[in-house]
């Protein structure tokens, strides 16, 4: 079991790292908003992590926290992401549909440059030598675990409030909804810095998990593979961001005894679930509940 554990520990903790990514488009999701700003934010998230843990004007600082150090990281990309969430949200979030995916894939662009051109993110380079706090990587489950049973939690405790139902209402029809009084664009933005909150987190845990950070942590194929997680596990279910990680992770390394002949199956199984199962693999399990 150990041996398994140690084999395996990489993937299990990203699979845990790639859920809380797909929650954080799951937020946006409740009020009917796609949006691919989240992998921004991840990025924004890791670089605060990368350099409160590397700068040498904080070195005091890290000496005083010790492992305390950490906590503070995750909090300062909370505020960081919340903030800009809120600036970005109010504008971008007037915007539907399609319009709204395209603003907020330029978003990610400009970051990516403002990151490529600011010396302290260490510019087409990245930031290395982050600080880890455990040897192993299986260890840093002890990160991404509890925050995603805090996060399931919370989904499951604002689905079932005011607010949640606020949310899912906005989904449904959005002219209804604000024929009622409903403060849709106020609702839309808080729900987007929820997300935006989230990813920055876990920017900022990942961060020491890789050891280095640079701006190939935030393209664009990367918000698109968050989106897939959320696509195929099932965009109505908070459940769906961690089915959908949890397969499309563990395929490619599944697989990997086939060699060359995996990515054809990779392909294959993406395509059979897209079509067979419309609305995700958390769908299925609605089906039988009903």
């Amino acid at each position: 079991m150990e041996d398994l554990l140690a084999r395996y520990g990489f993937l299990i903790v990203t699979i845990l790292q790639q859920a809380l990514l797909g929650l954080s488009l799951y937020f946006p999701l409740m009020t009917g908003q796609l949006s691919l700003a989240s992998i921004g934010f991840y990025s924004l998230g890791g670089y605060v992590a990368a350099v409160m843990g590397t700068h040498p004007a904080l070195a005091p600082l890290r000496e005083a926290l010790g492992f305390s150090m950490y906590p503070l990281e995750w909090l300062v990309a909370l505020l960081a992401s919340s903030i800009l969430g809120v600036v970005l949200g109010y504008p971008a979030l007037r915007l539907r549909g399609i319009y709204l995916a395209l603003a907020t894939i330029a978003f990610v662009q400009i970051l990516g440059v403002l990151a490529l051109n600011m010396p302290i993110t260490g510019g087409a380079i990245g930031i290395f030598d982050i600080p880890q706090p455990f040897e192993s990587r299986l260890a840093y489950a002890w990160f991404f675990g509890p925050l995603l049973a805090l996060t399931l939690f919370f989904l499951w405790r604002l689905e079932r409030s005011g607010t949640g139902r606020l949310f899912f209402s906005i989904r449904e029809n959005e002219l209804a909804a604000g024929a009622m009084g409903v403060n849709v664009t106020a609702r839309k933005v808080q729900a987007f810095v929820i997300g935006c909150a989230l990813a920055g987190v876990v920017g900022a845990m990942s961060a020491p998990l890789l050891n280095t950070w640079n701006t190939r942590q935030g393209t664009f194929d990367a918000a698109v593979a968050c989106l897939a997680y959320v696509l195929i596990g099932g965009a109505r279910s908070k459940w769906g961001a961690l089915l959908g990680a949890a397969l499309l992770v563990s395929l490619p390394e599944l697989l990997r005894p086939l060699k060359d002949s995996r990515m054809i199956l990779d392909g294959l199984v993406l395509v059979l679930v897209c079509v067979y199962m419309p609305r995700g693999i958390a769908g299925l399990f609605d089906r039988r509940r009903a």
